[in-house]
Formats: C-alpha cells, sequence, structure tokens
C-alpha cells in the first residue's frame, strides 16, 4: 500500500489478509498521505478478502495534512513508523482508535451489501427452497421432504433478519458520527461524510 502511496496513484487498493478490523487500519494510514475512503466489497476465493479502494484527495487540506505526514514519518515506506499505528503492528494508536473505528464501521457496512438481500432476491431465495423441497421427495417421506425445505428456508430468513439488524446499528453509529446516508448507481446505500460525494468512474470527486 505504501509503495502505491509513494507513486501517488489516484486510486490504492488495500488487500490485507485477515479482518476488516485491518483494513480499516491501513486505510487510516493512506487517509493521513491526503486519500480519502472510496469503497469496500468481498474478492478473491469464496469472497474471503476484503478489499479496500481508497482515492487521492485533491483537496488543499488532505494535501497539508500530506505533507505534515511525510515530514512526520519520513521513513514510513522503509520499516519506520506509519501515521496512528503502532511501530510494526496494525494496532492503533490512542488517538487514532475512534478514526479506524469509524473506517471500519463503512467498510463493515459497504462489504455487508452483499449479504442484504432486496425482495427479489429473498424470492429467489425462497423459490429455491420449494424446489429444494420438490426435489427431495423423490426419495423422501412428504414429512421430511416438507421439513427439510422448511429449515432452510427458516435458516435464510434469520440469517436476512440478523444481517439487517446488524447492518442498521452501524448505520445507526455512522449517523451519529455525521455521515449522510446517499444512494450509489444501483440504489445501494452509503454513507459519506458532509460535503463529500460518491467517486466517480473517470474523476472520484466529481458530481
Amino acid at each position: 500500500m505504501l509503495q502505491q502511496i509513494a507513486r501517488q496513484q489516484d486510486i490504492v487498493e488495500i488487500a490485507p489478509q485477515g479482518s476488516t478490523r485491518k483494513a480499516a487500519a491501513l486505510a487510516h494510514v493512506a487517509e493521513q498521505f491526503g486519500y480519502t475512503y472510496g469503497m469496500a466489497y468481498r474478492t478473491g476465493f469464496k469472497n474471503s478478502l476484503v478489499q479496500v479502494r481508497m482515492y487521492r484527495n485533491p483537496r488543499p487540506d488532505a494535501r497539508v495534512r500530506e505533507a505534515a505526514t511525510i515530514a512526520a514519518h519520513p521513513q514510513a515506506g522503509n520499516g519506520g513508523s506509519v501515521p496512528g499505528l503502532e511501530r510494526g503492528s496494525l494496532k492503533p494508536l490512542p488517538e487514532a482508535v475512534a478514526a479506524v473505528a469509524v473506517l471500519k464501521d463503512l467498510i463493515t457496512f459497504d462489504v455487508m451489501a452483499l449479504y442484504v438481500a432486496d425482495r427479489s432476491q429473498k424470492a429467489k431465495v425462497y423459490l429455491a427452497c420449494a424446489v429444494l423441497t420438490v426435489l427431495l421427495l423423490v426419495d423422501r417421506s412428504p414429512v421430511e421432504a416438507v421439513a427439510s425445505g422448511g429449515a432452510v428456508a427458516l435458516l435464510c430468513t434469520v440469517a436476512f433478519k440478523v444481517g439487517a439488524i446488524r447492518r442498521g446499528k452501524i448505520a445507526q453509529r455512522l449517523t451519529d458520527a455525521g455521515f449522510l446516508a446517499v444512494r450509489d448507481e444501483q440504489g445501494g446505500q452509503r454513507f459519506l461524510p458532509p460535503g463529500q460525494q460518491l467517486p466517480a468512474r473517470t474523476d472520484p470527486f466529481a458530481a
């Protein structure tokens, strides 16, 4: 990541092996070098990898923050200290804990969009459960087939509910932190700090 930042790339991709906590810690470091959070999504084998996209912020305050960070951490890319984290670790320093927690919520909220089903998705899931029940009737009794299909449908219902509740709690925390709820091009809900807009494909800070 620091190599991408050193090249002053417009977009920096963060894909740590591990939790959203690690991704949030690295995203915080990128912010100190003048980048801003763009989006997060799952990728890789079985969607096991969290990928975060950061955009280079052209605003003057971001450039001032970048210059101050470079001056304070000149060896960040060569094993030296990095802003906001304990040396040689992804553990946030006390003064960075709150900011990393907010980034973790942003990342988790975006990543969970993959598991939040709308009406059409729910209809497809329940239709699949019905098909499963019919298939089970071939070699099982009607009671066993209905019980198995119903159990799968119940598990899916619980998963939908738990996911919606958890995402709702995260949304409330982001709202309390001053973030504004917006809709992206696909109609998905996102959260942005006041004054920031969703990144466009050609210009990350275009309206």
